[in-house]
């Protein structure tokens, strides 16, 4: 049964995962809200100014108040800095499955970082929540997050095609990754 009890903060060796706050606007918009290099293969941004990245954490804050939101803020807890974002973007409680996506600025590419988070958010939503399967997807252009998902054990499914259209109008195609409970 899911047992929903919002977004918890999580910590790790080297992060904190913890709900967002109106004084991490800074932080998410110079460190990969509004770097186009990091939004390249997301469906949303980069942002325009700082004003957009505000609003969306208060959309956040707000959103908060639903027991079936998870939107984590990836602190450093070494800079005392927000690097990064991983939420569960579906959910469908009837299945108990759930799809993760996430983003982190591009200072703290390849170091781990986010298979780090990505791993404590999956126990969480497997152990704390109920979710018996966890999914993922990343455009194949970006094959660094699918790496990510493999070293969490995330196995590959299946191929999406045409899934949507990016910024720059061509046709998205994604790799779609997941995890039952107890797989190894």
């Amino acid at each position: 049964m899911i047992q929903h009890l919002g977004t918890n903060s999580i910590e790790t060796i080297r992060l904190l995962l913890r709900r967002f706050e109106r004084k991490d606007t800074k932080d998410m918009f110079h460190n990969w809200a509004g770097d186009p290099e990091v939004c390249k293969y997301l469906s949303w941004g980069p942002h325009s100014d700082i004003s957009v990245t505000r609003t969306r954490i208060e959309s956040w804050i707000n959103q908060y108040n639903f027991e079936n939101t998870y939107v984590w803020a990836i602190e450093l807890k070494s800079k005392k800095q927000v690097i990064g974002s991983i939420s569960v973007e579906i959910h469908d409680d009837l299945k108990k499955t759930c799809e993760i996506g996430y983003c982190l600025g591009k200072e703290y590419w390849n170091q781990g970082i986010m298979t780090e988070a990505l791993r404590a958010v999956m126990q969480y939503l497997f152990f704390e929540i109920g979710y018996e399967r966890i999914v993922a997807k990343h455009d194949i252009l970006n094959p660094a997050s699918g790496r990510v998902m493999q070293k969490v054990g995330m196995q590959f499914e299946k191929m999406l095609y045409n899934v949507s259209r990016r910024r720059d109008g061509t046709l998205c195609d994604c790799a779609l990754y997941g995890k039952n409970v107890g797989d190894d």
